[in-house]
């Protein structure tokens, strides 16, 4: 049945493209935003729950769908069949087929890195990353094999994460999250658990020599940061290298995190929110001696997803800018920098009532949109005419 309406999603969408027919229910607009006039125009339509992106070498796009597959979208808009050669996914609740990235050494080696949720025995899962080779006809990821899987796999349908980021060295970040519920989550504290934590591995899965933990006994020596609850955008910082991070608070503070080797970051002993029934989470405090603060927090939450900094001279008002996708508030967040004080706020989009999942700088300078839903757009942000 998935398959069937893949199908006819896949073919129906091809033939509108081809005989040149804008769709109804396409997206483009104008905005007169603080720093620039911008045009927001659909890309791309037909996406099951689009949920990662990347960029290949030729401006044609990867990405996922939560459902398990894996495309290649055209500049106009073309999506190609679901790729072979992608792993197994459990995409029931939050689970699916996640984020993707590129080898930094893609141009040589074509290795496309996809994390997931894994299925494991009795119904239990946990976050996986495996990786492929592109190949040449672009239908398939052969040599799939896994590189890290998440331990423990727990009974949890929530909180996989999950972002991969390459820092300059060459070294894979992988967002986890620490699975939801209260028997679980606790384990973001722990040091022989993966939950809750960000991970740093080599690109074929082993561990860095210099990870904080990489000859700690009793300690999981992928981990790179701990107390974290669900990260689901992650990004560099184009001038010092360092990861940033969002994630989802409960109700009340997303944070905003730049998570440094070995420190703790407090989840579930200490929270700028409360637990979805109002009682208070852990300590019932937002601080504690030994646990970093985040830089910046959200109370309403925004549904913390997709993280970018802007680099391009496409749109120079918002060159250092750091946008973060709004899923519950529905919009695009973008905030101005003073190293890691946040001096300014922008809410964009939100008339357009979409759910955005990603945010991601292209090539040409735009930024790109995921819309997370069953018939899922990529949008496409880009500078206005001059009137």
């Amino acid at each position: 049945m998935r398959l069937a309406r893949t199908a006819a999603l896949t073919t129906a969408f091809a033939l509108t493209a081809c005989l040149g027919v804008t769709d109804a229910g396409a997206v483009d607009k104008t905005y007169g935003t603080e720093k620039a006039r911008v045009t927001v125009k659909t890309v791309a339509s037909g996406l099951n729950h689009p949920w990662g992106l990347a960029f290949l070498p030729d401006g044609r796009m990867l990405v996922t769908e939560k459902e398990g597959n894996l495309r290649i979208v055209s500049a106009d808009g073309r999506l190609s069949p679901p790729l072979k050669g992608v792993p197994e996914v459990d995409d029931r609740d939050q689970g699916g087929l996640l984020d993707v990235a590129l080898d930094p050494n893609f141009a040589q080696n074509r290795l496309v890195y996809l994390s997931f949720s894994e299925p494991g025995p009795n119904g239990t899962t946990s976050t996986a990353v495996a990786r492929g080779t592109l190949s040449a006809d672009g239908a398939a990821l052969t040599g799939t094999r896994v590189i890290f899987s998440q331990k423990p796999k727990v009974q949890s349908r929530k909180h996989y994460g999950s972002r991969l980021v390459f820092d300059r060295q060459g070294q894979l970040y992988v967002t986890l999250g620490e699975r939801s519920e209260e028997q679980f989550r606790t384990q973001a504290q722990d040091l022989d658990s993966h939950l809750g934590k960000v991970v740093r591995i080599n690109p074929d899965g082993s561990v860095p020599a210099d990870n904080p933990y990489a000859n700690k006994q009793g300690a999981l020596p992928e981990i790179w940061s701990y107390g974290h609850r669900n990260i689901q955008g992650a990004a560099l910082h184009p001038q010092t290298g360092a990861l940033w991070i969002n994630e989802h608070g409960p109700r009340g503070g997303d944070e905003i995190n730049v998570p440094q080797p070995g420190k703790n970051y407090g989840w579930p002993v200490v929270s700028y929110g409360v637990n979805y029934n109002g009682t208070p989470v852990g300590t019932g405090k937002s601080s504690a001696p030994g646990m970093e603060e985040p830089i910046y927090h959200w109370t309403p939450v925004i549904g913390a997803s997709g993280m970018t900094f802007y680099t391009a001279d496409a749109i120079p008002g918002w060159k250092g800018s750091l946008f973060n996708g709004g899923l519950t508030t529905r919009e695009v967040v973008r905030l101005e920098l003073d190293g890691t004080k946040v001096t300014h706020e922008e809410r964009m989009f939100r008339d357009l009532g979409k759910r955005i999942r990603q945010v991601s700088q292209g090539p040409d300078g735009a930024l790109y949109l995921l819309t997370d839903a069953g018939d899922g757009e990529i949008l496409r942000v880009a500078p206005a005419a001059n009137r």
